[in-house]
C-alpha cells in the first residue's frame, strides 16, 4: 500500500535458554547456563566439538555436543573457523539452538527478556497504514500480542479489539497468531486511518528504540 509506514523490528533474546542436566557436583538435576565457549579435540581427520556449560549452582562444567566425530572435510570453512576463533556471534546463535538442546535435556528454562531494535524501512506523508516487519534471528518465548502492547504502548484488550474489527491484520493470516511466539517474517498491519494522533503516539511508538 503506497499510504503505508513500513518498519522493521528486530527482536534480540536477552538470555539464553538453560538447561536442566544432572549435576555431577551437586547430585542432582540443575540449571546449566553457557560460558560461550567451545572445547575442541581431534582425532586425526576426526573433530568433535561442544558448547561448555556451567552449573548455576557449583560451576561444575557440562560439555553439549555440537557434533562428535565430524570429518573434518565435512565441516564448511566458515564453521570450521568460528570454531577455531570462538567465534562470540556463531556461539551465540548456537546457545538458542533449542533443537541441540531438547535431544540432551528434557527441561528448559527459557526467559522473556528481550530487545528490540527499530529500523525505518518507507515513510510517505499523510500515511494511514502502519506495516510491522519482524525479524527473529534466534528462538524467542514472547508472544506476538506481548510484544506488540509493550512496545506499541497499548493494552492487550485494544490490540484484540482492533484485531476483531479487522484493523489490525498479520501475515500469516491466523486468528491465533497473537496469542503465539513470535517468529522470523511475520508481518503486522495495522489501519489507523481514524486516528487522528497517528503522528503524535503512534509512529514514534513504532520507530524509536526504547532500550
Amino acid at each position: 500500500m503506497c499510504n503505508t509506514l513500513q518498519v522493521r523490528w528486530t527482536i534480540i533474546p536477552l538470555i539464553p535458554p538453560q538447561p536442566w542436566v544432572a549435576c555431577s557436583g551437586c547430585g542432582g538435576v540443575r540449571t546449566f547456563e553457557s560460558s560461550n565457549k567451545i572445547r575442541l579435540n581431534a582425532n586425526g581427520r576426526k573433530l568433535d566439538a561442544w558448547l561448555i556449560y556451567k552449573c548455576s549452582t557449583c560451576d561444575r562444567t557440562w560439555n553439549r555436543p555440537i557434533f562428535e566425530r565430524r570429518n573434518v572435510r565435512d565441516i564448511r570453512p566458515a564453521v570450521l573457523d568460528a570454531l577455531q576463533s570462538n567465534d562470540p556471534s556463531w556461539i551465540q546463535a548456537e546457545t538458542f539452538n533449542l533443537e541441540a538442546l531438547r535431544r540432551k535435556s528434557q527441561r528448559i528454562d527459557e526467559f522473556s527478556e528481550f530487545e528490540v531494535r527499530k529500523e525505518l524501512l518507507h515513510e510517505v506523508a499523510d500515511w494511514e497504514h502502519l506495516e510491522i516487519e519482524l525479524s527473529v534471528p534466534f528462538p524467542s518465548s514472547t508472544r506476538l500480542d506481548r510484544l506488540l502492547a509493550l512496545e506499541l504502548r497499548i493494552s492487550r484488550s485494544q490490540l484484540s479489539a482492533l484485531h476483531r474489527s479487522a484493523l489490525l491484520r498479520t501475515t500469516p493470516d491466523r486468528t491465533d497468531l497473537l496469542r503465539r511466539r513470535i517468529r522470523n517474517g511475520i508481518r503486522v498491519t495495522l489501519d489507523l486511518s481514524g486516528m487522528a494522533d497517528r503522528d503524535l503516539v503512534w509512529k514514534p511508538a513504532a520507530i524509536e528504540n526504547t532500550s
